[in-house]
């Protein structure tokens, strides 16, 4: 039924896998390979200026109130699942004019300058895993747990969120608490 011997004749599936080609080494093995994938790496949802003040001028974002990443996920501001937070771009800040405050993960040095030109602010907030998903769907939380610092490596990105004690010193700190002071 299957004619004389080979591959075809075989008994399974009779066709090669992809890439297969015939015994010669294929050409994915053929070259070296390169690079390699950080597997530590962040991924942040990234918002635009122009989008922004699309939003705000549609009227689907209220300018008047602080915005967080939820407000930005919710209005569909910011599109795809929110992994480790939202970075502001400065993309179209020639046509943005609503002062407004946000908080986001990070924001780019000439967004900042776009925002506190027209009177507006950004507050950059780290959030961990746990803290990001408390932000984004409170309502799987009975209790809504305290945020946590950022690591100290990014202590100069995120001055806001350190305490006073951790920026001073933890020797210093112990020595004020003996003191009475703190």
């Amino acid at each position: 039924g299957r004619g004389h011997g080979g591959q075809k004749s075989r008994s399974g599936n009779g066709k090669p896998s992809p890439g297969f080609e015939g015994g010669q080494t294929p050409l994915s093995r053929r070259f070296p390979k390169r690079g390699f994938t950080n597997i530590f790496a962040k991924e942040f949802n990234h918002l635009h200026l122009s989008r922004l003040q699309l939003f705000i001028d549609t009227k689907r974002i209220d300018p008047s109130k602080t915005i967080t990443m939820k407000e930005l996920r919710d209005s569909g501001c910011v599109t795809g699942q929110i992994k480790d937070g939202v970075v502001l771009l400065a993309r179209g800040s020639q046509y943005f004019q609503t002062p407004v405050a946000l908080e986001v993960s990070w924001a780019s040095q000439a967004a900042k300058e776009a925002i506190a030109r027209v009177g507006g602010t950004v507050k950059c907030i780290w959030y961990n895993t746990l803290g990001l998903r408390a932000l984004l769907k409170p309502e799987k939380f009975d209790i809504l747990p305290k945020f946590a610092r950022p690591p100290m490596k990014l202590w100069d990105r995120y001055p806001d969120q350190i305490p006073e004690f951790a920026r001073e010193g933890w020797a210093q700190y112990k020595q004020k608490l003996a003191e009475g002071e703190a």
